[in-house]
């Protein structure tokens, strides 16, 4: 496998880290404040989901003598940036809101700012972007499109219907018991 295919992968890699690090504290943040998390048993098959893409992002190549191709790495890298920013956008609009878990303070408002202004789950657009441009720019076509449907089903299936009950749920609750607490959507 060619350095810079690996360097991608490496790099997405090293940004899942620090978002779960970052998720781990703001979940923390929001129970503590009330949230309750739903969805629980859904979470592991995501996890999961996510560690077989960057293996498989490394291995496919590596089997299947995958040569590296400029263009198709280019056109993979502008489609992760791309991802990567919305996902940034909205981490940045929801502030210590957005964790990797369904977890909301009953009684707060949706968050409709940001990227919600355009879309009403951006951080899901992001995740299937890179789901898919991920392992295009290493190579690995097996691997996106098993990973892509895969994604497709977990986030329509579970993930999203998970998060639209629990969302509903939390501000039908009204106000929160804890005053001032700014949590409620991911």
């Amino acid at each position: 496998m060619s350095p810079l295919p690996l360097a991608l992968v490496a790099a997405v890699a090293a940004a899942r880290l620090a978002e779960l690090a970052l998720a781990r504290r703001n979940a923390a943040w929001v129970r503590a404040r009330g949230g309750v998390e739903h969805g629980r048993g859904h979470y592991p098959f995501m996890v999961a989901l996510h560690a077989a893409l960057l293996a498989g992002c490394v291995i496919e190549p590596i089997l299947t003598d995958t040569p590296f191709a400029p263009r198709r790495f280019v056109a993979g890298t502008m489609a992760l940036l791309a991802a990567h920013a919305l996902r940034w956008w909205t981490i940045a609009t929801l502030g210590r809101r957005w964790t990797t878990r369904v977890i909301v303070i009953p009684g707060l408002p949706l968050v409709t700012g940001g990227p919600f202004r355009l879309l009403r789950h951006p951080n899901y657009l992001a995740v299937a972007i890179e789901v898919a441009a991920l392992p295009l720019a290493v190579g690995a076509w097996r691997t996106a499109v098993a990973a892509t449907v895969l994604d497709a089903v977990l986030l329509l299936g579970v993930r999203i219907p998970c998060e639209e009950r629990a969302l509903a749920a939390a501000t039908a609750a009204g106000p929160p018991a804890r005053g001032g607490a700014p949590a409620g959507r991911r």
